[in-house]
C-alpha cells in the first residue's frame, strides 16, 4: 500500500464532474462450488447502482470470485488490481462503491482500506451508510464498529457448526474431506454427495485408493523402518534408487513444493501419518484456538485400503522414539546452539560421541544424500575442550584487567 512519490493526498472530496463521480465497483464471492458467480455479481452490482443513482456512474468493475473475506485486499486478485489503478499517477476513478459491507470487509480490513483511500483522495461508498463513509461523523463511526462486530460474529457463528460437522464426518463416517491425497494414494469416485443441495451442484464423494505407482514405496518404507533402518538411511536409499518424491510424482498437486529429492522430513511425515492404516484423518494440526478444529480427528473404522497394519504402524512410531542412555540420565549440552563453524559459519550440531558431549559440523551435508562433490571433513569438537579454552581466555582477560587496574592506581 504505497503512494506514488510526489503525489499529494486529497482529504476533501474530489470535484464532481458534470456527469457525476466516476465509480469503481468492487464485489466478492467466497466459493465457486456453492455460489453462482453471475447471480452474486449481479445483485451486488445492482445494490451499488441503486446507491449511486444521481451521483455518478460505474466505469470500472472488480469482482473477486472464490476468495475468502479474510484474505487482505492486496492479496485478492481483483482488489489488488483496483488498488494498483488507484495508486497510479492519474487514477481513473473518484470513488469505490461496494454492494455489501460483509462481502468486502471483515475484522479490521475496513479501517485499513478507508485510511488508504483517504490518503489517495478516493471516497468509499457503502449501502449501509447510504453514501460515502465519513469517519469524522460520530454516527458513521458507531455504525462501522457495529458492522465489524456483526461480520466477525457471523464468521464465527458459521464456522463452529461447519467444523463440528466435518469432525463428525471424518470420525463417524470416514469421509474424505478434500485436500491432496497422501503419497501412495489416489482419488476415486465414491458416488453422489449425500447432501441434496451439493448433489444438485454436481458434487460427488471421493475416497482414497492405493496408487499402483507409489503405494509399494510406502509399504517398503515401513518395512525398512521396522527392520531398524534410520529415517536418513531410508531417504538416502530412495534417492539412490531414483524413486520420485511426492513433489515429483504428483507435481500438479504439489506446486508449493520445489524439492526434487527425498528429505528426512518427507520420510518422517509419511511414517507418522495414520492414514496409511486405512483410517481417515482430518485436521491433524492442532491450532490451539479451543474450537472443534483444534482436535485431530481419526475415523473409528477403516475408510480405505491400508498400506500398513495398525500394529506395524504403532511399532514404527516406537522406533522413532529416542533411545534411552545406558545410565537413564538425560544428555546435556552446556553450549548447545552457541558454537559456530569457522569454515562454513554454520551452527554446530550437539552430538553425543564416545560417552561425552561434543559438537559436530558436516558443512551442509545431509544424511539423505551421499556426498556428490569434495567437501571439508566433518568437524568434531569436545565440549570439555571448548570449556577449557573459554576458561583460559576469560582468565587471561581477567588477569589483564587486574594488571591495568593496578598500574592505573
Amino acid at each position: 500500500m504505497t503512494t506514488t512519490a510526489g503525489r499529494s493526498a486529497r482529504p476533501s472530496p474530489p470535484p464532481q464532474p458534470s456527469d457525476g463521480l466516476r465509480f469503481a465497483f468492487y464485489g466478492r464471492t467466497s466459493t465457486l462450488r456453492h455460489q453462482d458467480r453471475v447471480s452474486s455479481h449481479g445483485w451486488q452490482h445492482d445494490m451499488a447502482d441503486h446507491l449511486i443513482t444521481g451521483h455518478g456512474r460505474i466505469i470500472a468493475d472488480y469482482f473477486d470470485a472464490g476468495t475468502s473475506r479474510r484474505t487482505p485486499w492486496p492479496q485478492r486478485p481483483q482488489a489488488a488490481q483496483l488498488m494498483t489503478m488507484i495508486a497510479s499517477t492519474e487514477p481513473a476513478i473518484d470513488a469505490i462503491v461496494v454492494g455489501e459491507y460483509e462481502r468486502a470487509f471483515t475484522e479490521g480490513q475496513f479501517a485499513t482500506i478507508y485510511a488508504w483511500c483517504t490518503r489517495h483522495g478516493i471516497q468509499l461508498w457503502l449501502p449501509e451508510t447510504d453514501g460515502p463513509v465519513d469517519l469524522g461523523n460520530r454516527d458513521h463511526r458507531a455504525l462501522m464498529a457495529l458492522l465489524a462486530t456483526q461480520s466477525q460474529r457471523e464468521v464465527l457463528r458459521a464456522r463452529h457448526p461447519v467444523l463440528a460437522a466435518m469432525h463428525n464426518q471424518a470420525t463417524q463416517q470416514g469421509r474424505y474431506l478434500g485436500g491432496r491425497p497422501p503419497y501412495g494414494y489416489q482419488l476415486f469416485d465414491a458416488g453422489p454427495h449425500p447432501n441434496p443441495a451439493d448433489a444438485r451442484w454436481g458434487q460427488r464423494l471421493q475416497r482414497l485408493a492405493p496408487d499402483p505407482r507409489t503405494a509399494p514405496h510406502v509399504s517398503w518404507m515401513f518395512r525398512q523402518r521396522l527392520a531398524g533402518h534410520s529415517v536418513a538411511s531410508i531417504a538416502r536409499h530412495l534417492n539412490e534408487r531414483g524413486i520420485p518424491c511426492p513433489s515429483s510424482a504428483d507435481p500438479e498437486r504439489n506446486r508449493h513444493r520445489t524439492r526434487s529429492a527425498w528429505t528426512l522430513r518427507t520420510v518422517a511425515v509419511i511414517l507418522a501419518n495414520p492414514r496409511y492404516t486405512g483410517r481417515q484423518t482430518w485436521n491433524r494440526r492442532a491450532n490451539g484456538t479451543g474450537n472443534p478444529r483444534s482436535t485431530p480427528a481419526l475415523s473409528t473404522a477403516a475408510a480405505h485400503p491400508a498400506l500398513v497394519t495398525e500394529q506395524d504402524f504403532v511399532a514404527a512410531q516406537q522406533i522413532r522414539a529416542p533411545r534411552p542412555t545406558r545410565d537413564n540420565r538425560p544428555r546435556q549440552f552446556a553450549l548447545a546452539g552457541m558454537i559456530h563453524c569457522g569454515v562454513c559459519h554454520r551452527r554446530l550440531d550437539s552430538h553425543w560421541n564416545h560417552g561425552r558431549p561434543t559438537y559436530r559440523c558436516r558443512h551442509g551435508h545431509t544424511s539423505a544424500q551421499g556426498a556428490t562433490q569434495p567437501r571439508p571433513k566433518t568437524l568434531y569438537v569436545r565440549e570439555d575442550h571448548l570449556i577449557e579454552q573459554i576458561n583460559i581466555r576469560v582468565g587471561h582477560r581477567s588477569t589483564e584487567s587486574q594488571t591495568i587496574g593496578a598500574s592505573m592506581g
